[in-house]
């Protein structure tokens, strides 16, 4: 049994399969909600109030119940559902490896070990938002409400966990998340007075496996999806995985609707999660200047059949990379062929590189393509600094309804593949330089931040210190993934149209008036054109208080 006593540390349960308690006087899925029984100096920082009144200098004072607090909050006000452990502790604890679908786990030193799990994406952003000064605690004065299903968790042990029942749900891990996911809403419905209030708009859900939220039920579609496959379904209107478990085509549509995957309009695609590495931070692979990227375009991974241990699919990746090797292909396939089209300046080869991240920081360009849904290729390219070259027609990738991708980045149409390099090779030097100097002013935009540094400051509570990567990650001032989802929901908060036609009390805080739908507000000098979120937040995030 691990205790758990909150010390300004967000920490979620079962991290390392362990049972968790709180220490008394401390609730809440991380331990960080105090009682009245809970000193002031111990409460976290996202719930410490900016001013305090306190009766008398012995401790016993300072207990909660003795004090009167004044707190400073900034919108968005985000509310955090304490869901029963079905839908987040009790999948945790019960996963079958302790590296799947989170983000670190322990050593028996209590050291922190990074996974590669890209899913780990669902416990950061989770973990983030618990230690945010945007949490609260009241939901009546929330502008949002984050639902926490760990998705990701749940198909992880789907396909061999007897209890799960996968023979109710046609041995489809899509329809048995989706049948999670319909739960969380009817206990929400029953237990809370406020998904009625908006019909589920101003509510929150985190869609973390291949194909997003293509599974999600019916009932919730009217609120905001956060996803890693943004497919319109305008092309592929039906799953695109090969993987058969996670094909969602065969979910009755009395449950599951007749939505698309991704509404642009109301959904956004976020960045998977990726290990933090020292070297790439030490090195500056996101700075590495175009004289020393020799390789004109670069592509590692799975390239289907045509060559050894390739997946045997035909539909796998939507044969976007069959395609691409067939044309440019740089190693032999099953057969002793190259691509038809292969250069010495072009990689394309499915043989692991020992320096794979080194050989994407030496590319001017990078291709960004499916496996069985979204692939973490795209992050891989930003956080190198190589453009990203885009295909897959009517699929979004992370925040390409906010960000102008044509500033820093290649989409191509997937009947433009034979073009591929013709195309890229007609970029000039100057558009180029422009591209990657973009590249480096987003960068950290795809990097989980905040939740690399709670874990920094868990570690330095304990031993005193940090390692690299925490030293590192510290030096770092941009905006990750959270502050840009934080822009995003507060330009939300004041645009969203069904806000906007709500009859409500008007409140005082925000933007000025004329920053709402124009974009005047926007001074900054980067040569990255943004579209309105940013353009409207980006110089007035002190603004929101109330």
């Amino acid at each position: 049994m691990v205790k758990l006593r909150n010390t300004g540390i967000r920490l979620l349960r079962q991290l390392n399969n362990g049972k968790t308690q709180c220490d008394r006087g401390w609730y809440g899925i991380d331990c960080s909600i105090p009682s009245t029984q809970s000193p002031l100096g111990e409460w976290p920082r996202w719930l410490r109030p900016a001013a305090a009144i306190i009766r008398g200098r012995n401790p016993e004072s300072q207990k909660l119940e003795n004090i009167t607090v004044i707190v400073n909050k900034r919108r968005p006000l985000i509310y955090v559902y304490d869901l029963p452990p079905e839908f987040n502790g009790h999948l945790l604890e019960g996963r079958h490896f302790k590296f799947d679908c989170v983000n670190r786990f322990y050593s028996d030193r209590n050291r922190t070990q990074w996974t590669t799990q890209l899913y780990g994406s669902q416990i950061s952003l989770y973990e983030s938002i618990l230690a945010s000064p945007h949490r609260t605690m009241n939901g009546e004065e929330a502008d949002y409400f984050y639902v926490p299903v760990l998705d990701a968790c749940l198909i992880t042990r789907a396909d061999d966990a007897p209890h799960l029942r996968m023979d109710d749900y046609l041995s489809h891990r899509s329809y048995l998340a989706l049948d999670m996911y319909r739960r969380a809403y009817d206990h929400i419905l029953e237990h809370h007075p406020y998904w009625n209030r908006s019909s589920g708009r101003d509510h929150v859900w985190m869609f973390s496996w291949d194909e997003g939220a293509c599974y999600a039920p019916k009932e919730i579609w009217n609120s905001m999806m956060l996803v890693h496959w943004g497919n319109t379904n305008s092309k592929y209107n039906h799953s695109t995985t090969a993987y058969s478990p996670d094909n969602w085509d065969p979910i009755p549509l009395e449950k599951r609707g007749n939505h698309p995957c991704f509404d642009p309009r109301k959904d956004l695609v976020i960045p998977a999660w990726k290990r933090p590495d020292a070297r790439v931070l030490e090195e500056k692979f996101w700075a590495r200047p175009r004289k020393e990227r020799k390789t004109l375009f670069y592509f590692n991974g799975n390239l289907g059949p045509a060559y050894e241990n390739g997946r045997p699919e035909s539909t796998y990746s939507m044969g976007i990379r069959q395609k691409v090797a067939e044309e440019f292909g740089s190693t032999p396939n099953k057969e002793g062929k190259l691509g038809r089209q292969h250069a010495a300046d072009i990689i394309v080869s499915p043989i692991g590189s020992p320096d794979y991240l080194g050989d994407l920081s030496r590319s001017v360009f990078c291709g960004v393509f499916p496996g069985d849904g979204w692939s973490g290729r795209m992050e891989d390219s930003i956080l190198q600094g190589c453009i990203p070259v885009v295909i897959q027609d009517g699929i979004f990738l992370p925040y390409e309804n906010v960000l102008n991708y044509k500033s820093f980045a290649v989409r191509i149409t997937e009947d433009e593949i034979p073009n591929l390099i013709s195309i890229l090779r007609g970029f000039n030097e100057s558009t180029i330089e422009m591209m990657l100097k973009n590249v480096r002013s987003i960068w950290q935009r795809f990097i989980y931040r905040d939740s690399v540094m709670l874990e920094a400051e868990r570690q330095k509570n304990l031993f005193g210190n940090v390692e690299v990567w925490g030293d590192e990650f510290s030096k770092l001032r941009d905006d990750d993934v959270l502050a840009t989802l934080i822009h995003v929901l507060h330009y939300k908060l004041h645009s969203d149209p069904w806000r906007l036609n709500m009859q409500t009390v008007k409140q005082a805080f925000g933007l000025p008036k004329k920053c709402i739908h124009r974009s005047l507000c926007w001074s900054g000098k980067d040569s990255v054109p943004i579209y309105g979120v940013f353009e409207v937040v980006a110089r007035f995030l002190n603004l929101y208080t109330q």
